[in-house]
């Protein structure tokens, strides 16, 4: 029972930072906006979700709700600052940002201070009190909805928008788009579902503190969005649950969690720069030609019976 519940325990860390990633993909793997402060919006929505609950009562629902949306509204003025900078002050300013976050938290009283927030209550669906293997689920459920936003978003013109820009700002704004609203759009996104993941962490755990949300949690992010491939909505899922693994796997690495993150992230983009799932990786590419070759085969094999049934007996 005790290994059940540290698998289910494991995957719902999984589903929830894989949330987290899928937005830094969506920000930086989209749209090329570095932010190195996501940590931070997790944050924002685990403190939003955790106070709306414990000290309003309000419903889960509506308290994940608002931590989106109040992750996103943060995002998106922290999108106006990006307008003005590029590529090392913006790197700089977000992490800035992930400082003063936890600063604010860990030396207000309404967010828990040094002791943090305790006794959040878990969520109720139907008279149901989701835990276990049932909050693995909603957080899976989650993830999937945060998906089909990301693919619909890939997908879109806006996801054609956030590709010139990535590619080159002056020639996207060239052919008339509004470099400006798309880099804005771009953090407001990526942010608003790291609150997701917050409000999620928050009913997960229960307890908060702001060390949770501490920059090297926002490099731990990156590590999975760059592992699994920054433009990939599986590579997403794939980094965290590498990243959450390895650390199970070799226990001692925990205490050198920073250092081990950074060498990471410096071998994948050295030897994997599109990360194992990257649109452009040697992986991506040789799934989809199996999958190409899988069709082949079974559209020419279905031709052939066709033939066959088409001939003359005689």
């Amino acid at each position: 029972m005790a290994l059940n519940e540290y698998v289910i325990t494991l995957l719902s860390e999984i589903g929830i930072y894989a949330i987290a990633a899928l937005g830094l993909n969506v920000t930086w793997g989209y749209a090329g906006q570095v932010n190195l402060g996501q940590a931070a919006f997790i944050g924002i929505g685990a403190m939003t979700s955790a106070i709306l609950t414990l000290h309003y009562g309000a419903p889960f629902w509506l308290a994940l709700l608002l931590s989106w949306i109040i992750s996103m509204v943060i995002g998106l003025l922290l999108g106006l600052v990006s307008i003005r900078l590029r590529y090392d002050f913006l790197a700089i300013s977000t992490i800035g940002f992930n400082f003063i976050v936890v600063g604010v938290f860990q030396y207000h009283d309404i967010f828990g201070g040094t002791v943090g927030i305790t006794g959040i209550p878990r969520p109720i669906i139907f008279g149901f009190k989701l835990s276990g293997l049932s909050y693995t689920i909603l957080v899976y459920l989650m993830f999937g909805l945060a998906s089909i936003l990301v693919w619909w978003i890939r997908r879109s013109w806006i996801g054609k928008a956030f590709e010139a820009i990535n590619e080159d700002e002056i020639a996207a704004q060239s052919l008339g788009i509004n470099v400006k609203k798309y880099k804005v759009l771009a953090f407001a996104v990526g942010t608003g579902l790291a609150g997701l993941s917050g409000s999620l962490l928050a009913h997960f755990k229960t307890s908060i503190l702001y060390e949770d949300f501490a920059f090297s949690k926002s490099i731990e992010i990156i590590s999975m969005s760059a592992l699994g491939g920054m433009d990939s909505i599986l590579g997403a899922l794939v980094g965290s649950a590498i990243v959450k693994l390895l650390p199970e796997i070799i226990r001692p690495l925990m205490e050198i969690r920073l250092a081990f993150y950074s060498i990471l992230i410096m071998l994948v983009l050295i030897f994997m720069p599109e990360g194992i799932l990257g649109r452009r990786s040697v992986l991506s590419r040789q799934l989809n030609s199996m999958v190409i070759n899988i069709i082949r085969h079974a559209c020419k094999s279905k031709i052939e019976g066709i033939k066959l049934i088409g001939k003359d007996p005689t």
